[in-house]
């Protein structure tokens, strides 16, 4: 399928969405999207999982003459949507460090012959030397850069994945290599942002007077539980009962850590389920074969940590269980919207310790090693700083100071660092800490959900910045409300 990329209207951007997909028309507010990223708008979109955030920027991509760059945290996920367009024959492809070295150069040279519209990278592989040294070349150019799940640069940005702090100086690190006149729209896609993580991102993005797009998370057949357990037996009995009820749907149980996935897993193995643990530990091809068996409903349901789910589309789960309960509010949203993808009832249902937790510690240890941890990391970060050069360039600087990757990233998250460009900063030593509050009552945030009494739907809808749907919601259908 060959393009003649014009000028787009939305009525040729319906016709393409027609050809290419065999979608007869948009679901509000596809349209009023796909139109802002053809007019070239900074846009930032919260939409709930399933509800086609994809195709809103992989069209407008696909239309225009030039080079969109996605940013993408996980390799799974971009693999399945890379497969998806390649499947209908449309020039995408996808760089990151387990590519075999052949495809690699393939993809590199289709790159500096201007061919690809859409590249898939992670941030860590888009701020590599050599990919950077490509598409900061004049010739190539760039429409846009697209931040997918951009939850993950609040959730991961400070402690874990530290390149999602330096994407706001891309843009005009970029303009200032290419021909004058030159523009890069930027526009920021997730499932849930409450209105201060909708800040952060706004922020470290740089973005110019964006359009936003906010649709409320409530799905109206997704059904809210928590059950509180007493002991660690209990909590796989009561499992395994659920499970057991329901042997011929699909579902996901969710846990918090790579070793938690693998021991249930084994587990309820042992009961007689067919499962398998899905983490980010295992191989691509591991990965894939799980993901295609889960999809063809070879397996009814998988143990997964939090790596699983982002970008995959199966409609009919209709159940998730929170085997242990996330830390995240976020991470929450992002993982029950799994569920009834087909409009269809599905259920999510929390596992939780009796308060006290004097029979079950374990609920109570995890979320303190989470908050020991945080702290141990700002703790550490701010001494790292009284050593680092107050100028610096990250490969030099992690060269001498291993740990300095996360220290600069915290650093950035508290004020106290600005980014001259993608690989050069400047420590303010004067500057008023700010940011090591915040993620702590964004942990208290979840535990007060899961104690909550009244309508489940009204907090959360609260919680992500809907006052006034939350003012007037019972829904019905969670566990408090019945």
């Amino acid at each position: 399928m060959k393009y003649q990329p014009e000028p787009t209207s939305l009525n040729q951007a319906r016709a393409a969405f027609q050809k290419i997909w065999g979608y007869d028309d948009f679901r509000p507010p596809q349209g009023e999207i796909v139109s802002s990223l053809l007019a070239g708008k900074d846009t930032i979109i919260i939409m709930p999982t399933g509800g086609g955030k994809s195709i809103c920027f992989q069209l407008p991509a696909l239309l225009q003459t030039n080079l969109t760059l996605v940013v993408s945290p996980l390799v799974a996920l971009m693999e399945n949507q890379v497969q998806e367009l390649r499947d209908r024959n449309l020039p995408a492809s996808i760089l990151h460090s387990q590519i075999p070295t052949q495809q690699r150069r393939q993809t590199m040279q289709l790159l500096q012959q201007n061919k690809l519209r859409l590249l898939y990278l992670s941030p860590e592989t888009l701020l590599s030397k050599p990919v950077w040294e490509i598409i900061s070349q004049p010739p190539i150019k760039i429409d846009g850069l697209i931040l997918d799940e951009a939850h993950c640069l609040v959730q991961w940005g400070d402690t874990f994945r530290p390149a999602y702090r330096r994407l706001g100086t891309v843009r005009p690190a970029l303009l200032k290599a290419k021909p004058q006149g030159s523009k890069i729209a930027i526009a920021a896609f997730t499932a849930t942002a409450n209105p201060e993580a909708q800040k952060t991102i706004k922020n470290v993005l740089q973005l110019q007077k964006p359009e936003a797009f906010l649709l409320s998370p409530y799905r109206s057949n997704l059904h809210l539980q928590v059950q509180t357990v007493w002991t660690p037996r209990g909590r796989k009995q009561q499992l395994l009962n659920f499970i057991k009820a329901r042997p011929k749907q699909a579902g996901l149980v969710y846990v918090r850590t790579r070793k938690d996935s693998e021991n249930l897993a084994d587990l309820l193995k042992e009961s007689g389920c067919e499962t398998a643990a899905y983490h980010a530990g295992l191989s691509p091809e591991s990965r894939r074969k799980i993901e295609t068996a889960w999809l063809n409903n070879d397996l009814k349901f998988v143990v997964c940590t939090c790596a699983f789910g982002m970008g995959i589309n199966k409609p009919d789960v209709r159940w998730v269980v929170h085997f242990q309960a996330p830390l995240l509010l976020s991470e929450y949203i992002q993982e029950i919207g799994r569920g009834g993808r087909d409009g269809k009832s599905a259920i999510a249902l929390t596992l939780i310790s009796e308060p006290t937790g004097l029979l079950y510690p374990e609920d109570k240890q995890r979320k303190e090693f989470f908050q020991d941890k945080l702290r141990s990391q700002y703790r550490e970060a701010q001494q790292l700083a009284k050593q680092l050069p107050v100028q610096g360039n990250i490969e030099a600087v992690s060269r001498e100071f291993p740990e300095s990757a996360i220290a600069l990233s915290i650093l950035h998250s508290s004020g106290q660092l600005t980014w001259e460009d993608p690989f050069n900063y400047v420590i303010n030593k004067s500057a008023q800490k700010t940011a090591e509050k915040l993620n702590f009552t964004v942990a208290e945030e979840m535990v007060k959900y899961l104690k909550h009494r009244q309508c489940r739907w009204q907090f959360l809808l609260q919680a992500f910045g809907f006052a006034n749907e939350a003012k007037s919601m019972r829904c019905g259908h969670c566990d408090n409300c019945r």
